[in-house]
């Protein structure tokens, strides 16, 4: 035995709470900005759901800037070494300012063509347009804070990241109503406005997160050289990233065609399907956070050479995400009416969004055990079986449910018949391979075989 104990509840609470802070401040600004463009009527908030689409779509191909570097980091920092984890998140936010800075381009050049191609309506296409042109200038920061993220989680440093991303995008949050409306001083920009809060809350956080690598690294000692990019790091992590990659493409190739559907049953069904999209993407990301406990434990724990910790893990976060999914859909099931007019106030709106808010209460205990699954596997390293599943679940169940919508005029409904196939293929997926327990092979595979844990 490495020495390594299964972590206690409270831990893996204080770990998650840690995550959650993170991960739901970036989706409560964008509600918030949601209820604040909604004021402006359906035309710019059909605009701001495609361009906040859009600008998901570039950025969360590049998640293995976070959940990859988390799942490495962690596993160094599980053997002891702290210097190898942050080499990880030097490596990672080279990559995040490289890539983010060729993303800026190409989106300059193609937002017409894409935003035209989704929307059915010229004027959303032209709003949706404006939005992102400014809001993608923040993509290199909005990367960076992910690297930054992703190594901090590894080490199991809960406290910093929750300031820095308060910090941009509290600031982000007060400036996006002023700037919209032409509060006080500040220049009434209308939905431009809010793309110029975005871009100023994430180069904050940004900025921050690139601050503490060059604190971390400096204190871990070795001069200038180890801010430079260790080539076979890089390497490492792109190997993990096309696997990361092929699946969030899976979700994007669908939420896009999910848009595109939408757009052609008129702007209040795009709008409507918009609003419960970004409510699912917040959910969805609340369980994330004991998710990410799972990353960083598991791959702890499995760089210590302890399987059996490694499980004990996935079974304990396995059920508080449950538990957590249970009282989300009773939530969402009482609020109903006093929560969609949170986002709207548009009556064509308000008359569709009933048919995917349904769908939403159901998929949500689903969502409780793919999230928290999809969790320990990536802590696990078992990237290549995630990535082909998700294919599959994607090709099987969520796309030709979409397609089929739109040829046989099955609206809302049939967009999220897709999505909750789609899950719950993912969710027999996942279970599969845990009970199969090979989902501990490919991380113990990298530890010496003398600090190994037996087999149980």
């Amino acid at each position: 035995m490495s020495g390594a104990s299964p972590p206690s509840t409270t831990r893996v609470l204080r770990l998650a709470a840690s995550a959650l802070v993170v991960l739901i401040a970036e989706p409560l600004y964008l509600l918030e900005d949601l209820a604040v463009v909604g004021r402006l009527g359906a035309t710019p908030l059909a605009a701001l759901g495609l361009g906040t689409l859009m600008l998901a779509v570039v950025s969360t191909q590049l998640t293995f800037l976070s959940y990859g570097t988390t799942a490495r980091a962690a596993r160094w920092f599980g053997q002891g070494d702290r210097r190898a984890a942050v080499a990880e998140g030097v490596a990672a936010s080279w990559l995040a300012l490289v890539v983010g800075s060729i993303i800026v381009v190409i989106i300059w050049l193609v937002a017409p063509t894409v935003t035209t191609a989704l929307a059915s309506d010229p004027a959303v296409a032209d709003d949706a347009t404006g939005w992102l042109r400014i809001a993608v200038v923040g993509v290199p920061l909005i990367l960076l804070s992910m690297a930054g993220n992703g190594w901090m989680r590894g080490v199991q440093d809960t406290r910093r990241p929750i300031a820095y991303v308060v910090a941009g995008l509290g600031t982000g949050a007060v400036l996006c109503p002023a700037l919209v409306f032409g509060w006080g001083p500040a220049p009434q920009l209308g939905l431009h406005g809010s793309a110029v809060a975005n871009l100023v809350g994430q180069s904050i956080t940004g900025a921050l997160f690139a601050w503490r690598l060059n604190v971390e690294v400096r204190a871990s000692g070795g001069g200038s050289t180890r801010h430079r990019p260790d080539l076979g790091v890089i390497r490492a992590q792109l190997v993990l990233a096309r696997d990361l990659i092929a699946r969030s493409l899976a979700f994007q190739v669908c939420f896009v065609s999910a848009a595109a559907v939408a757009a052609r049953f008129g702007v209040a069904a795009l709008a409507a399907h918009q609003v419960v999209l970004q409510l699912w993407n917040f959910l969805a990301l609340t369980l994330d956070a004991l998710a990410i406990a799972a990353q960083s434990l598991v791959g702890a724990a499995l760089g210590a050479s302890a399987p059996g910790v490694a499980r004990f893990v996935a079974r304990r976060v396995t059920a508080l995400s449950v538990g957590l999914a249970v009282v989300l859909m009773a939530v969402l099931t009482v609020g109903r009416e006093p929560l969609q007019r949170i986002f709207t106030s548009d009556r064509g709106v308000l008359d569709v969004i009933d048919t995917p808010w349904t769908f939403l209460v159901l998929m949500v205990p689903i969502a409780g055990v793919v999230f928290a699954l999809d969790g320990v596997l990536l802590g696990s390293g078992d990237a290549p079986y995630l990535r082909t599943t998700t294919l599959l679940s994607a090709v099987v169940g969520f796309l030709p449910a979409i397609w089929l919508s739109l040829v046989f005029d099955w609206g809302l409904a049939g967009i999220w018949t897709g999505l909750c196939l789609f899950m719950v293929l993912r969710s027999g997926a996942l279970l599969a391979r845990m009970a199969s327990g090979r989902w501990t092979e490919t991380a113990l595979a990298a530890v010496p075989r003398d600090r190994r844990e037996p087999a149980e």
